[in-house]
């Protein structure tokens, strides 16, 4: 476990950002970090400012902070599963939700309020959607992404008509209240109330999670370690509009050491009460603790058998043979006496617990998901198995050096004799386990990586195929994988986009297109990590706005007639370009029924631009093909893959026969003879390269006569030259030594990389260079005037208001609106200063 990077708050003479108590964070599966602060005016010590930031982990400078609104402090903060709402909760019964606007990461609104007056809120969460994997690490060698990750049957919260999931939250008070609000689907709150038992008593700790069945299980504590642990059932279901909670008494239990006469006063107070996961309501960690230092236990729910009585023997027969079953809490494991627990994060992956689980683990050496991590006040942080709570990796914190762990004792009595010791307040694993987020006392966030072997030394091979399986499980689900790729060397780039290739293509056809753009995401995050790759990254990338800009072209082709044949205009085109390999543009028009491509004017005038992207594509390709020896320039990848040069081809042909309708669609060549029909040209050149690699397995080496000819294309049309790769101005390729970086919120970091593509001359932007829009491919010039945003992944830019306003247009903008071409969310730039 190391230290990626630090970010802290810098001081400003009036008002300073202090964290605040209790200070909570949340990490959600699109790598958003949410936590709190309280924002201090100096001048008047009673005007606090309730703060929520939220950052996206590879910008972790371009801090939103919003003031929350909330007047007493902020005590949980919540994801959903979708990680694009969050919903904060306080001291005086306030719950708020918070939603994006305009999609973007770095502004947000709050969309809905409810609120119980004056009771303070002590656990939040949104309802269960009713969707669950399950991660298989014993069938990670497997071929089938189907048997790696299953889906379990797993049943909603609540259902609406039809079985589609309600939205909601569900939240649990001081004074012993479970309060319920839904949101119905025309945007309404509905909200209801009730005790958690008929004899309501202080809730000073709760947790909640649900069971298979859709129910909702909580449990509750009043904070004193001799009274018990409460667990209740929790139904809700809606009647007549109406909210209605029905609650129910589970078995409850008592701390062990409690039982032990020498400790039982050692640990007055439980300070942690949590559910091992979301979706298990059977095993719970309990920390307890004094000033001095700390005990966590940890408890399951079994089902038991009760001994009957001979005497109901001989009465009913039937009673001796089904012996009753009763549930009861036993005690899985207990640590020995700990340092004070300053904070606790659970693992989200969601891999089965059982006992067999923990025998796959020292199997395959597969590490993330098993252990929890604890964070004690000397600055340490332990994680421990989260069923046996052996101690599986230790972090001694910033404040002594990792590399004095023999004399490490002085290092922290010298600093508890200054003052308090840095030590985290708030924990949260990311959603592969491989990243823990701290924030400390002093306000600083700390991105650590968890090693997915947990410090076992590990051969190459195994190690690979344990970030495969997690990249995987991040293509299956939609989750965001930056974290994954913390760990990826830029030795291990090739072989991991080559093997995830390999598992990609067994997968079936169906699965293959689902995960078609998502894949090609993958490879062009990996392959930015090592210079040697980054030509790679670019292709990728022109393959995603590939894809993109020929699925919206078929869109725009309409059948002729309505009783429509059962193949769409745009597989005809496909199937018609694969058959005829004529090199002439004119012979493949004629095949095709011209009545399909009619369409107005102004569409295809304001896709020009995607147009003309393509021509230059084209041109771009060819011109290069014969300096192609080298791998290092972008557009080597195309050269092989027969089903992107196909994909041009159709292009070509549907752009020729627009533009006998209407002239001005057609991409602009500067050609040196006036003569020269410059479309079937590249068409030309292009079926001939196209039929060399059509054949996947044995592509052929192009011929001389085609190569020749290649070579005299900068002779008669101008080569554009291509604005191949946003610029990444994210944190993570800067992290790949072992450094960690000192970030300030606030300020953009600008410091050389090591990995930084100097070498490739295609990456590198001269200050006065024109800036592009990436998706509408337009320039935007050297300063550019109009607000702009950025994609977090990939750095990709585009114009935030349209200058468009015809119907194509706005199709193929509104593509865009949730999320990149890469899949990655929006981030607000601001228009540079001249």
């Amino acid at each position: 476990m190391e230290v990626g990077y630090v970010c802290e708050w810098e001081k400003r003479p009036r008002s300073n950002h202090c964290p605040s108590i209790p200070l909570v964070c949340a990490w959600s599966c699109r790598n958003l970090i949410a936590f709190t602060t309280d924002l201090k005016n100096e001048e008047d010590e009673k005007d606090l400012s309730r703060m929520i930031h939220i950052i996206d982990t590879e910008h972790p400078w371009d801090v939103y902070s919003i003031n929350s609104g909330h007047t007493e402090v902020i005590s949980c903060l919540e994801w959903d599963q979708s990680g694009s709402r969050l919903l904060s909760a306080d001291g005086d019964g306030q719950i708020k939700c918070w939603a994006m606007t305009e999609h973007l990461v770095n502004s947000w609104e709050c969309t809905q309020t409810s609120a119980i007056d004056r009771d303070p809120i002590v656990a939040l969460s949104w309802l269960h959607n009713g969707v669950k994997l399950a991660l298989h690490v014993e069938k990670s060698g497997s071929t089938n992404f189907g048997e790696k990750f299953s889906r379990v049957k797993f049943s909603p919260s609540l259902t609406l008509f039809g079985g589609k999931p309600m939205e909601g939250w569900l939240a649990v008070t001081v004074s012993g209240l479970v309060t319920v609000s839904l949101l119905k689907p025309n945007g309404a709150l509905l909200s209801a109330s009730e005790s958690l038992c008929r004899l309501r008593g202080r809730v000073a700790l709760a947790d909640i999670a649900f069971t298979g069945g859709g129910n909702i299980v909580v449990a509750a504590t009043d904070g004193s370690s001799s009274s018990p642990v409460q667990f209740y059932k929790v139904c809700v279901s809606v009647v007549n509009e109406k909210c209605r909670i029905d609650t129910e008494l589970l078995p409850s239990l008592f701390m062990r050491y409690t039982t032990d006469p020498v400790r039982r006063d050692k640990y007055p107070s439980v300070t942690h009460l949590k559910f091992l996961t979301r979706e298990n309501s059977e095993q719970v960690l309990l920390c307890a603790s004094s000033q001095m230092g700390s005990i966590v236990e940890c408890w399951s729910l079994r089902k038991e058998g009760l001994p009957v009585n001979n005497i109901f023997h001989q009465r009913s027969p039937a009673v001796g043979e089904k012996q009753p079953m009763i549930l009861k809490w036993r005690i899985l494991s207990a640590t020995n006496d700990l340092d004070r627990v300053s904070a606790v994060a659970l693992p989200k992956l969601p891999i089965s617990i059982s006992n067999t689980d923990l025998k796959v683990a020292s199997d395959t050496k597969f590490c993330p998901g098993l252990g929890l991590a604890l964070a004690f006040h000397d600055g340490s942080i332990h994680v421990l198995h989260r069923l046996s709570l052996h101690t599986m990796g230790v972090y001694y914190g910033s404040s002594s050096g990792s590399s004095q762990r023999g004399g490490e004792e002085p290092a922290i009595k010298r600093q508890r004799a200054g003052g308090p010791t840095v030590h985290f307040k708030a924990l949260q694993f990311s959603w592969t386990s491989l990243a823990l987020v701290g924030v400390d006392n002093h306000g600083k966030l700390h991105m650590i990586r968890v090693s997915p072997s947990m410090g076992q030394m590990l051969d190459m091979n195994t190690l690979l195929r344990h970030l495969l399986f997690l990249l995987e499980y991040c293509m299956v689900t939609g989750y965001d994988w930056w974290d994954v790729l913390l760990h990826v060397q830029p030795g291990m780039v090739h072989n991991l986009v080559e093997r995830l290739h390999e598992e990609y293509m067994r997968q079936n056809q169906a699965l293959q297109q689902v995960l078609s753009t998502r894949i090609v995401a993958v490879k062009a995050s990996l392959c930015k990590l090592s210079s040697a790759t980054a030509a790679r990254a670019c292709d990728f990338h022109a393959k995603l706005l590939l894809i993109a800009i020929s699925s919206t072209l078929k869109s725009l082709l309409r059948p002729h007639v309505l009783s429509t044949p059962d193949k769409s205009p745009g597989d005809r085109l496909a199937e018609i370009c694969t058959k005829n390999t004529d090199t002439d543009i004119d012979k493949v028009m004629i095949n095709l029924k011209t009545e399909e491509f009619v369409l107005d004017g102004p569409p295809l005038q304001s896709l020009q631009q995607l147009i003309q992207w393509v021509g230059d594509f084209v041109l771009y390709l060819l011109a290069n093909l014969p300096n192609q020896g080298s791998v290092v320039r972008p557009g080597f990848g195309f050269l092989r893959d027969g089903a992107s040069l196909g994909m041009l081809r159709e292009m070509m042909v549907m752009i020729r026969i627009w533009g006998l309708l209407k002239p001005g669609c057609l991409p602009m060549y500067t050609a040196t003879s006036d003569n020269q029909d410059s479309m079937s040209l590249l068409f030309r050149l292009l079926t001939k390269l196209w039929l060399c690699s059509r054949d996947e397995g044995h592509p052929q080496e192009p011929d001389e006569s085609l190569i020749d000819e290649c070579c005299l294309l900068p002779s008669q049309l101008l080569v554009p030259s291509m604005d191949w790769l946003p610029i990444n101005d994210g944190v993570i390729t800067k992290m790949q030594n072992k450094q960690p970086l000192r970030l300030q919120f606030g300020k953009p970091y600008t410091l050389p990389s090591l990995n930084s593509n100097t070498q490739v001359d295609i990456f590198s932007r001269s200050p006065g260079s024109q800036r592009m829009d990436n998706l509408r491919c337009l320039h935007l010039g050297v300063y550019p005037t109009e607000d702009s945003k950025a994609c977090t992944r990939c750095g990709c830019v585009t114009m935030l208001r349209s200058p468009n306003k015809t119907n194509a247009m706005k199709q193929w903008e509104q593509r865009w609106i949730k999320n990149c071409l890469c899949g990655g969310l929006w981030r607000r730039t601001p228009p540079t200063l001249s």
